[in-house]
């Protein structure tokens, strides 16, 4: 059962709902590992989890730790994904008692993440973009073509998790 912590049984859900803490690894985010956001903790959550009429509602707070990549100068730099005041509501449909929270937990908190991360987006450790000032209003174009906008792996895997 501890393998899956957001599998919710509706039958089973106490009426002032049920609260549910832990902490999963870094591999909980299925991250690809040739993407420019990497995982590197464990995911802390402490929610709870209630039942209002048709909705199933998620309070509470959640943090993990990435790495993330400049989009300046492509150095790595540490972020702490936090979200004190977790909120989130799913829809219940049908008469199905399990709900699995998980895609959703997952894809709150990598939807937060910064989708074109710069050096002071760090929250960990502050500092200053080295490539700071390199870039200026006289740069070519090219410099900002969507297809290399680092993220874009995290946008492709959340889209292919919609597509389950």
């Amino acid at each position: 059962m501890h393998h899956r912590p957001f599998r919710i049984d509706l039958k089973n859900l106490p009426d002032g709902g049920k609260e549910i803490e832990g902490t999963l690894p870094a591999s909980f985010f299925e991250l690809d590992p040739n993407d420019t956001v990497k995982a590197t903790g464990p995911l802390h959550y402490h929610l709870t989890v209630e039942r209002d009429d048709d909705d199933l509602v998620v309070t509470g707070e959640m943090s993990a730790p990435f790495e993330l990549e400049c989009g300046r100068c492509l150095q790595r730099f540490p972020y702490l994904a936090d979200f004190p005041d977790f909120l989130s509501d799913q829809t219940i449909e049908g008469e199905d008692s399990m709900i699995d929270l998980t895609d959703l937990v997952r894809e709150d908190i990598l939807v937060a993440l910064p989708s074109y991360p710069r050096c002071e987006d760090g929250n960990v450790e502050p500092r200053q973009c080295p490539a700071e000032g390199k870039f200026d209003s006289t740069a070519e174009p090219e410099d900002d073509e969507p297809a290399s906008t680092p993220g874009t792996a995290a946008w492709d895997a959340l889209d292919q998790l919609k597509n389950r």
